[in-house]
């Protein structure tokens, strides 16, 4: 048993610790409510050990969180407390604090977790993706295993949704805030990630050196270093050995630590008085159009604001300097958007698949588009065929991401797989690969020679590059990014980044175009192109969107046919030409589909499109016979009386109507009109007329001709019977018979 009192002296948690057991004992799940610096990452796990009587496994969301939590609550029990993260472990049968990752092929492994009686999720606040995924899978074995207890930990008032997915009571802690004063300096760079940004950063943090150390917040690790190569300052990330990490976290008095989120909810840096917030951090995003996931910089949440604020005041008064303005803080979110929302989900999949259900109770589920992303790389790589394969179960086991997996089961190119495993996107321009990650790999599979172009080349497929201009690379998944590093032809890239343009290649490896051809699955097709109104088929080879040549070919009519087709398919209904009756046709038809519905077609672009087997002959030019497969038998039978060409008007003369406004439109004189008291109809629709004068110009427009008879037509006749003395302007144009200059029969 813990000694709680010894523990938690002095921990604001400590006064509602005694609530725990009771709430925990009697729903066996418990959400706790506790602002950062509270202690309930300390005192809240050996509390529930004591509650369960059994063996207690944490979850906390980085490495460096895990190690500093093990060590400090096994300082203050005297009691060996475990951790296990990415290449190191220490064992306890008390409390064991993990990574997210650990513990989801920890549940692969044994879904039942023999041995475990409860699961502490610490900051689910920061809704990450695999916390998320592990909390889902294990609250689905919490229905089957009565006796695990989970408790879920939020540090933001957001707590109450958590309670609803645990279906469980929320114990919280009041915080015990010290007063922090916040200022906001805007520094120019900010958004763009200018490096002079991080410089006047620095100078703005060392000039806050005094009695109390300063904790700087920058997203990433290029940043980090950026600004402890400005002045004598310790970084803090999760990159760094753990002996670097300790020394930044050390009490050694005064000192400047330039830190990433690391630093933000569950880790304390002691004797900092002094915040300095970029207000950035680097979040996952996935971009599906341009094929491209990674790392990008963004403005941080309110929430994440107020968190690292409060760092400032955990141990006494504080200040804090906000390199941003109080308008950009009002205009941040309130809070992170949920990975799950916005990450590459594949190994989320491959993750589920190997778990048995793919729908596990989540705060937010995984939108359809992504999942079936995921899903169709996972086949790709060969774990999904359809169902899980004897590759995805061995994929899932390693600690790596399905794509790096696959490199290295393929190749053994231990070395190069341990840099790309250990590159965040965007931190650095080179491959690395630090002796710990070889030896953890070393360890997995027999190693092979190394290979950085193949090897990065199956890990990401999709950004093998050609080059296409200077500096300019298209890759594989049809993006043109840029990188002056290498001039070769084929590369491997291992770190890309978006741009307004398109990417920026931070990391590529040279490769042969054996290779290159060796990954990429090569196709060819046949496609159409229209030079000076004619049609020229060629045959294109391509790997990817990279096109690897283009012969001239001979179409025979249904190959010009099916050309045609995916021509309009990736270019629209503008490649084709329409004749006059075909677009009198496709608008008399939406016409009766947008007033009728069904059996009427829908004549929208999109809708032509999806059917265009149905419709398109093999020539560029499209008449009204095109339409014909589309009327519906037996209604177009009366496809003249509800929509007609053509209409009659007491002149005896016929004219054309006009449906393209979405409405029947008829041009015509205003003397064929007299007599006509009403505008005719048609699906309830009144005809437009647009009158005009005996010259042909416009005079009037009106779908009510009894009221502009009686009305404008006054004001009409006066205007115009003095510039047309020989053509009739009755005072009575009801009556008044109409006039033309030639008649002609009715069509």
């Amino acid at each position: 048993m813990f000694d709680l009192d010894q523990i938690g002296a002095g921990l604001p948690v400590r006064s509602r610790i005694g609530e725990l057991a009771p709430l925990l004992l009697d729903a066996h799940r418990l959400v706790v409510q506790a602002p950062p610096g509270t202690g309930k990452t300390t005192l809240v796990p050996p509390a529930v050990f004591n509650a369960v009587g059994g063996r207690v496994v944490v979850v906390a969301p980085r490495r460096v969180a895990v190690r500093a939590a093990a060590s400090r609550l096994g300082q203050l029990s005297g009691l060996p407390i475990g951790y296990s993260i990415r290449g190191s472990s220490k064992h306890s049968e008390l409390v064991e604090f993990v990574t997210p990752g650990v513990l989801l092929r920890r549940l692969l492994r044994d879904p039942f977790l023999d041995g475990i009686s409860a699961v502490v999720f610490d900051e689910v606040h920061e809704r990450q993706l695999d916390t998320d995924l592990a909390l889902g899978m294990v609250l689905e074995l919490a229905e089957l295993r009565e006796d695990l207890a989970v408790v879920a930990m939020s540090a933001t008032i957001d707590a109450s949704r958590f309670s609803e997915l645990l279906i469980a009571p929320i114990l919280e802690t009041p915080a015990v805030t010290h007063p922090l004063t916040i200022e906001y300096q805007p520094i120019p760079g900010r958004v763009t990630g200018d490096r002079s940004f991080y410089s006047a950063l620095a100078r703005v943090a060392d000039a806050q050196v005094g009695p109390h150390s300063v904790l700087v917040f920058v997203p990433g690790v290029r940043e980090v270093n950026w600004v402890c190569s400005e002045i004598n300052a310790l970084p803090l990330h999760g990159r760094l050995t753990a002996a670097e990490q300790d020394l930044a976290l050390a009490d050694s008095g005064p000192r400047v630590i330039v830190a990433t989120n690391v630093a933000e909810s569950s880790l304390t840096v002691p004797g900092v008085r002094v915040v300095v917030d970029a207000g950035l951090a680097r979040v996952p995003r996935r971009d599906r159009a341009r094929g491209m996931t990674g790392l990008v910089t963004s403005s941080i949440a309110k929430s994440s604001a107020d968190q690292r604020a409060g760092r400032a005041g955990r141990e006494g008064p504080g200040m804090v300097i906000r390199a941003y303005s109080a308008a950009d803080y009002e205009a941040f979110k309130p809070y992170p958007v949920p990975e799950i929302l916005s990450s590459d989900l594949t190994q989320a999949a491959l993750f589920l698949h190997c778990w048995g259900s793919l729908d596990v109770p989540m705060l937010d589920e995984p939108p359809a588009a992504a999942m079936a992303d995921a899903s169709e790389v996972l086949r790709e790589l060969g774990a999904l065929d359809p169902e899980l394969t004897d590759l995805g179960r061995k994929l899932a086991a390693l600690p790596l991401e399905p794509h790096l997996g696959r490199a290295l089961l393929s190749t053994g190119d231990v070395a190069t797989v341990a840099a790309l495993a250990d590159q965040p996107s965007g931190d650095i321009a080179l491959l690395h690969a630090p002796a710990r990650e070889v030896r953890r790999l070393s360890a997995l599979v027999s190693p092979g020679p190394r290979n950085p172009g193949l090897t990065t080349a199956l890990a990401y497929p999709e950004w093998i590059g050609r080059r296409v201009a200077p500096n300019t690379y298209l890759l594989a998944s049809g993006t043109r990014a840029v990188f002056s590093d290498l001039h070769d032809e084929w590369i491997a890239c291992a770190s890309v980044t978006r741009s307004a343009t398109g990417g920026v290649i931070r990391a590529a490896a040279a490769l042969s175009e054996a290779d290159a051809l060796s990954v990429l699955p090569i196709v060819e097709e046949d496609s159409v192109s229209v030079e000076n109104g004619k049609i020229k088929g060629v045959r294109v080879r391509r790997a990817g969107a990279i096109t690897l040549s283009t012969t001239p070919v001979r179409l025979e009519s249904s190959q010009v046919r099916t050309a045609l087709a995916n021509a309009v398919r990736s270019n629209g209904l503008d490649f084709l030409e329409f004749s006059e009756s075909f677009t009198s046709l496709r608008d008399r038809l939406a016409f009766l589909h947008t007033h009728l519905g069904a059996p009427w077609p829908d004549m929208s672009d999109q809708a032509l499109v999806q059917r265009v087997e149905e419709w398109l002959g093999s020539s560029l030019k499209v008449g009204a016979d095109a339409l014909q497969p589309l009327l519906p038998w037996p209604e177009a039978a009366r496809l003249g009386e509800l929509a007609p060409e053509r209409l009659l008007v007491p002149s005896g003369n016929t004219h054309h109507l006009h449906y393209d406004t979405g409405r029947p439109v008829c041009q015509v004189k205003l003397q064929e009109c007299f007599g006509l008291a009403e505008s005719p109809e048609f699906c309830g629709v009144k005809v437009q007329f647009h009158l005009l004068s005996p010259a042909g110009r416009p005079l009037a427009v009106t779908d009510d001709l009894k009221s502009f008879w009686s009305g404008p037509y006054q004001g009409v006749r006066a205007d115009m019977r003095g510039r047309y003395p020989k053509h009739p302007w009755p005072e009575d144009p009801w009556t008044a018979p109409a006039t033309a200059r030639t008649k002609r029969s009715i069509r």
